[in-house]
């Protein structure tokens, strides 16, 4: 196979995979948003149910460092490819019997309520699970095949899933919400997205099959035997530059999660916009993430992945201080505005982490490394800023929730630096 074919291959599997797991994940954001609060959680408030929806959506990311030890172990022993379709077959069935689930006027009606929300919460920690192993594995597949000085725009094509996946996800969410009444969404629509997502996997997993292992990790398991314990070798020698990426990763979590499910939830429910009015923004915005992608992975090609990700959390910082007063006060092209910047600087600040992430690891721990790292930030940022947000706003702090992306690109920009002081370039941890 020509070296064209090939690498057309590889990114494709690697943007593929990342488009159908992004999907499923984004459409539980969605769904969380949108109907979940109501349906599976017992009716105390709006407000209440909103914030236990939210927290639901949180799990996942408690859960998401519980896989990358896990996918990551296997990933450093065993190899990128087989890891990757087993955490693509592991989204795709959460993702799938979500679809079917009770809800909880259903179940309470045998006095077993309480199952509704419990299901939910194991499937949705089925989802953050898998996608704990996910991106590591996409972004070394893409990184690992990189041709000298290509590293960042390789390593960006799994980014390019997230986009894809939101755009899929919300885009069907806004079709099925324009052809059903708001009854017939919350009792069956909201269910078609998590159905359609077995179609999604099986894409994904034909693609997947199709490619060979990563020429870093196979040199590399000529050299010397694996770690019997990637994680353990991981904190003993590499704990600084663990903490740094970690860091380095918060702002691209808290930008995305904010500006998509936590916005969604908020200009519908205290502000009284319509559904299809957010998402049409939101979908309108959307491409200024894949703009910041491309502009970032080209850029740290040609000056270094740590420049862009510095830049990218300025820009964080910038955002935040516009953020709180639109979703206070401002209309539909206020939002869409600060929706454009907020996404762009996502780009900015999520293109360059699998090149920024992969040369601080060597290949026999680099699969664990950059899994926890990415998803330990997604701890932070993903989890911890909609629900920050989302007790802002129901305690009349709405003006302030921009506060929150301030600090994650503080910590970013933080972590960036702490690792360029502490942690010197070195051949052997670069993709070749």
């Amino acid at each position: 196979m020509s070296p064209i074919r090939q690498h057309a291959r590889v990114l494709t599997a690697s943007l593929v995979g990342t488009t159908v797991e992004f999907y499923d994940f984004y459409v539980y954001a969605t769904a969380a948003a949108l109907v979940f609060g109501p349906l599976f959680f017992p009716a105390e408030s709006p407000s209440a149910q909103l914030l236990f929806s939210l927290m639901s959506l949180s799990l996942a990311f408690v859960a998401r460092p519980v896989g990358a030890i896990a996918f990551g172990h296997f990933g450093d022993r065993l190899g990128r490819k087989s890891t990757l379709v087993a955490s693509l077959l592991l989204m795709g069935g959460s993702t799938l019997l979500i679809g079917f689930l009770p809800t909880y006027a259903f179940m309470d009606e045998f006095g077993i309520g309480w199952l509704a929300p419990l299901l939910l919460c194991i499937l949705r920690f089925g989802q953050g699970f898998a996608l704990g192993g996910e991106w590591g594995g996409a972004a070394l597949l893409a990184v690992e095949n990189a041709p000298p000085g290509w590293e960042a725009r390789f390593g960006s094509a799994p980014q390019y899933g997230a986009p894809l996946g939101f755009i899929f996800a919300n885009g069907l969410f806004l079709l099925i919400g324009l052809g059903l009444s708001d009854a017939q969404f919350t009792s069956w629509g909201w269910r078609i997205p998590f159905l359609f997502s077995a179609v999604l996997v099986m894409v994904g997993l034909w693609v997947r099959l199709r490619i060979s292992e990563t020429p870093a990790f196979a040199a590399a398991s000529k050299h010397e035997r694996p770690p019997a314990l990637p994680v353990s070798d991981l904190l003993r020698g590499h704990a600084g530059p663990l903490l740094a990426t970690a860091a380095g990763s918060i702002a691209a979590f808290a930008l995305f999660y904010l500006s998509t499910a936590f916005v969604l939830g908020h200009m519908t429910t205290a502000r009284g916009f319509s559904r299809e009015e957010v998402l049409v923004v939101q979908l309108a915005a959307n491409p200024l993430f894949i703009v910041g992608i491309a502009v970032s992975a080209i850029w740290a090609d040609r000056t270094s992945s740590g420049l862009v990700l510095g830049a990218g959390a300025g820009l964080t910082i910038i955002t935040g201080l516009v953020f709180g007063q639109v979703l206070g006060s401002g209309g539909l092209w206020s939002l869409f505005a600060m929706l454009s910047l907020a996404l762009f600087a996502m780009g900015m600040v999520y293109g360059p982490l699998g090149s920024w992430m992969s040369r601080v690891f060597p290949v026999r721990v680099r699969y664990t490394g950059i899994s926890i790292a990415f998803t330990g930030g997604g701890l932070i940022g993903g989890a911890l800023a909609p629900i920050g947000a989302q007790a802002l706003s129901a305690s009349g702090g709405i003006a302030f929730t921009g506060l929150i992306l301030c600090a994650a690109g503080l910590v970013t920009l933080a972590g960036v630096l702490l690792l360029r002081a502490s942690v010197a370039p070195d051949p052997s941890t670069s993709s070749g």
